[in-house]
């Protein structure tokens, strides 16, 4: 009996090796739509709503992204409704990425779950892995904003242009800088 294929050691959160065959294929598959998308008449909504449904794991009823949009895989990024996503956004899916409804997102947000082993070996062998990005509702992230792997921003909170965030942020609160701090509350 074989172990797990390196799609569901990924799946898992588990040590993977990125260049599995298998994954390439995904990867592929991902590139082809994020070309589609990307070099489409912008005009053409019913076409790229079709697109992004067939690329991510949820694109949430009035949903917006504009493109360029790029992703590894897309079937791990889940957005919820009415979500607008301004140009640029990045989601490295190695791990799942949840945005919730009504979220802002700025030009150039990028949402990175990938990790890679400090341990020169593993590294070298091509190992990694990932954990997951959570946006709740209502979040605003400003322009050039970066989340880093396993954050959990929370419900009605703002991080400011340029913010790194590098641990989770709870509901309701105004973030800022790198690394990203809670300068105060959302006001109500």
């Amino acid at each position: 009996m074989t172990g797990p294929s390196m799609r569901e050691r990924m799946l898992a959160g588990e040590l993977y090796i990125a260049d599995d065959p298998e994954l390439f294929r995904d990867m592929e598959r991902a590139t082809s739509l994020r070309h589609r998308i990307n070099t489409m008449d912008p005009t053409d909504r019913t076409t790229q709503r079709s697109l992004f449904t067939e690329l991510l794991g949820a694109y949430g009823q009035d949903s917006e992204i504009r493109p360029p949009f790029h992703c590894d895989y897309g079937y791990q990024t889940f957005i919820g409704a009415r979500t607008f996503a301004n140009f640029g956004l990045l989601c490295l899916d190695v791990a799942r990425i949840t945005i919730g409804d009504d979220v802002q997102i700025g030009p150039n947000v990028q949402l990175l779950t990938p990790t890679h082993p400090v341990a020169a070996g593993p590294r070298r062998d091509k190992w990694e892995a990932a954990l997951p990005i959570t946006i709740g509702d209502n979040v605003w992230l400003g322009g050039g904003v970066i989340v880093l792997p396993g954050v959990t921003i929370g419900d009605n909170t703002v991080v400011g242009a340029g913010a790194v965030v590098t641990r989770d942020l709870p509901a309701n609160v105004v973030a800022v800088g790198n690394p990203a701090r809670v300068i105060r509350e959302v006001e109500p």
